[in-house]
């Protein structure tokens, strides 16, 4: 087992590499899955030929080419964590990288993973190079294309970023779809899902007269539960047009809801995934708590495309700089949608309650002491982190509201 490592953030250093475009092709499967991903990069300093290293973790490599060659063992580098071409070329070239992963048994639900017969990913904070060799870090922005290909009676749905520029019938009973996601974003962002779904559709124009498909998926069964999100997106799409004067980009958002899925809710470009809780509901069993958060966490995720997606952080240390800035949006947004006062009070009980945590001491009906418990928690660190462990979770209360 690994033992997490100190990172600190006066060792942050610019990568050797940029990557242009990156090209992937996932062959979906019941035993393992096939990768096949093709990058195009260049040196940052001209002329320069760094090694370069590339993150992997639980892959198994089958084939490296460099510019349409294929390499022989002893040209690359490869452990449990990494794989390194000691003397890549020193102008711009091509990497085509072919692994093979298996979801049904990634028990870690980072990367791409399969639960309730769905596959799914999530991929933020570093779990992209659990599905490829990749630098996975934020500064490290591509534009991309993705085919899946898989069972087409299995999986009839088949959702990446971007837009769906072409899909078909394939040989034996298959299928595929082509994605484009034509604007650069980190690999943290990207996402894939696969499986028996349906949708709720509606459209939005936007402020500049292009009309917008939007589509929520879930399990058959929980459709109709899933009006007040609908509502809760556009209302999002058209406040942030008024307020901050950012219109959508793209011809398509998808959001996706399913009961498993891990990490709550996941703003991956046109590409939310959700946990069911946070996007059902029916007048029947939910509360009015129910729908102001559905509102809440719909426009959070969705503000995220351009504070966090378009406009990224340049490394872990950087979190608040998105979480921070589109919290205090969603709260916005809220307050705007409900009631200003009602929201305020709400939201300054949960930092009372949470991040700045108090303890009374009395004695004769008069508090004596107080002792501010923020001190001694977790919670303790500044806003932006001076050393934090790869093992650590990086958002706390703090990146949230800080």
């Amino acid at each position: 087992m690994d033992v997490p490592q100190e990172i600190f953030l006066k060792d942050y250093k610019l990568p050797d590499y940029y990557f242009d475009t990156v090209d992937l092709k996932f062959s979906l499967g019941e035993e393992k899955t096939i990768v096949c991903s093709n990058i195009s990069l260049y040196p940052r300093v001209k002329g320069c030929s760094s090694p370069l290293v590339l993150d992997g973790q639980d892959l198994k490599l089958i084939s490296v080419k460099v510019n349409e060659k294929e390499l022989k063992e002893e040209n690359f580098i490869l452990d449990s964590r990494h794989l390194t071409l000691p003397f890549p070329p020193s102008g711009k070239f091509t990497l085509e990288i072919v692994n093979e992963i298996c979801p049904q048994k990634n028990t870690s639900l980072e990367g791409l993973y399969k639960s309730s017969q769905n596959f799914c990913t999530q991929c933020e904070a570093e779990g992209f190079h659990k599905i490829t060799f990749f630098q996975d870090r934020p500064d490290i922005v591509a534009k991309y294309t993705c085919r899946i290909e898989a069972d087409k009676l299995l999986y009839p749905v088949l959702l990446c970023n971007g837009n769906l520029i072409e899909q078909g019938d394939l040989e034996g009973c298959k299928h595929y779809a082509l994605w484009e996601d034509p604007f650069k974003k980190p690999c943290y962002l990207f996402a894939l899902v696969a499986g028996q779904l349906e949708s709720r559709d509606d459209t939005f124009t936007t402020r500049s007269g292009r009309k917008v498909s939007l589509r929520i998926w879930t399990p058959a069964e929980d459709l109709p539960k899933t009006a007040h999100a609908m509502y809760s997106l556009k209302a999002a799409m058209k406040w942030d047009e008024d307020v901050f004067g950012l219109e959508y980009d793209l011809d398509l958002f998808n959001i996706v809801a399913v009961p498993d899925f891990n990490m709550g809710a996941m703003e991956n470009k046109s590409l939310n995934i959700f946990n069911s809780k946070l996007v059902l509901a029916s007048p029947e069993t939910a509360t009015d708590a129910d729908y102001a958060a559905i509102l809440g966490v719909i426009g959070h995720e969705y503000f995220h495309n351009w504070t966090g997606n378009r406009v990224t952080c340049r490394d872990w240390f950087q979190l608040s700089l998105k979480e921070g800035l589109t919290v205090f949006r969603d709260q916005e947004f809220s307050s705007d949608m409900g009631s200003r006062t009602v929201k305020r009070i709400a939201d300054v009980s949960r930092l009372r309650n949470y991040q700045f945590l108090q303890v009374y001491y009395f004695r004769t009906s008069k508090v004596i002491l107080i002792v501010l418990c923020y001190s001694f928690t977790p919670l303790k660190h500044p806003v932006c982190h001076i050393s934090c462990s790869d093992g650590e979770p990086f958002e706390t209360w703090n990146h949230l509201h800080g």
